[in-house]
């Protein structure tokens, strides 16, 4: 009886605790409201902030030039790129998915500087993962310096919405000292810069992309499922376009003495730290919609990256492959592995489009 009573106590206070964060959570997607960032931004015009990247054919752009919207036919997909490199920044926008079947499709939000450093590139990464409809969608983060893509350092998640209904928020802070994720102003992710990473931690210049295209062979279901363009037009709708940094010469070595006011003053905003609240926030997301980690895949790193924070109510949740446990696996694809290096292409492109 003693025992019975003591796994009941656990179960309640177990109960308690989620009932907390999804408390918080609520009160966190309330206090943002819905449209624009309620951080104190200043959004741009395309025109202000971004140049087509591939397939300027598939790029539409709003009357008020507020918003693009990314077309994938079976002709090719789209993308955009901003119209100057940041050291640093912060970087959003509104996004809304393609609706009804988009299995195979990759819409991606990130920075990069491939196209100046093709053998030690940095990256940060959010890509959405296509959806069968019905099922949740699933979406990723990566973090990538000094070429180390053999050492991605993704983690997966499911959504807890539906992003082809409306716009949400979606950005990436970036600093010397810290890298934060966020989904409509809640963190979902934050990396904390740690010396032994060395030049594994993005630290050169960067352009900010938005691209759609098809990855049929990786995206969903492993594969399994592919683009079915009997659905054509999909369409990714960009707006409330943030860009927030220090603009630099990619290849100056000597880099504007601006940019030290300039990064100062982005590390004191409200949005460079994870005050207590937003913490609370995050662990609620992580615990109920992360499903990989690679901080939690002990088969491909026994020893934990140098940046990894090994949280114990994370930790169970996951098999030493960093996949969610039986127990706690919501259906789909789990995951895992290596983040393939994929994108059609896209990454090869120069900043002036293909040729």
């Amino acid at each position: 009886m003693m025992y019975s009573c003591g796994v009941e106590e656990r179960k309640i206070s177990t109960i308690i605790l989620h009932l907390l964060l999804l408390i918080n959570y609520l009160f966190c997607t309330t206090a943002i409201g819905g449209g624009g960032f309620s951080f104190n931004v200043t959004t741009l015009t395309f025109d202000e902030s971004y140049s087509p990247l591939f397939s300027e054919f598939n790029i539409q752009r709003s009357p008020d030039d507020k918003t693009a919207r990314l077309l994938l036919n079976r002709l090719s997909g789209s993308g955009i790129i901003s119209s100057d490199y940041y050291k640093y920044g912060f970087f959003g926008a509104s996004i809304k998915m393609p609706s009804r079947y988009t299995a195979g499709i990759v819409v991606a939000f990130y920075t990069s500087n491939v196209d100046t450093f093709e053998r030690n590139h940095d990256e940060l990464d959010i890509e959405f993962l296509g959806n069968v409809e019905g099922k949740a969608w699933r979406f990723q983060t990566n973090v990538y310096g000094n070429g180390s893509v053999s050492r991605g350092r993704e983690e997966r998640y499911r959504m807890w919405f539906d992003p082809s209904k409306d716009s949400h928020r979606y950005s990436i802070l970036w600093t010397p000292t810290n890298i934060i994720f966020y989904v409509d102003e809640i963190p979902i992710r934050e990396v904390i810069r740690n010396a032994a990473m060395r030049g594994d931690y993005p630290s050169k210049p960067m352009s900010v992309y938005a691209t759609i295209w098809d990855a049929s062979s990786w995206a969903t279901s492993g594969g399994k499922k592919k683009v079915d363009y009997r659905y054509q037009p999909f369409v990714a709708e960009f707006r409330d376009l943030v860009l927030e940094g220090c603009v630099v010469d990619p290849v100056d070595q000597l880099l504007s003495s601006n940019c030290t006011d300039i990064t100062a003053a982005l590390m004191a905003r409200d949005f460079a730290a994870v005050t207590p609240r937003r913490r609370q926030s995050m662990a609620w997301f992580r615990q109920r919609y992360m499903y990989y980690s690679y901080c939690y895949d002990n088969v491909r790193y026994p020893v934990s990256p140098p940046e990894c924070v090994v949280v114990p109510s994370e930790r169970e949740m996951f098999r030493s492959s960093g996949g969610l446990r039986g127990s706690a696996r919501f259906g789909g694809g789990s995951g895992g592995g290596r983040s393939r290096r994929r994108r059609s292409g896209r990454n090869a492109r120069r900043r002036n489009g293909p040729g």
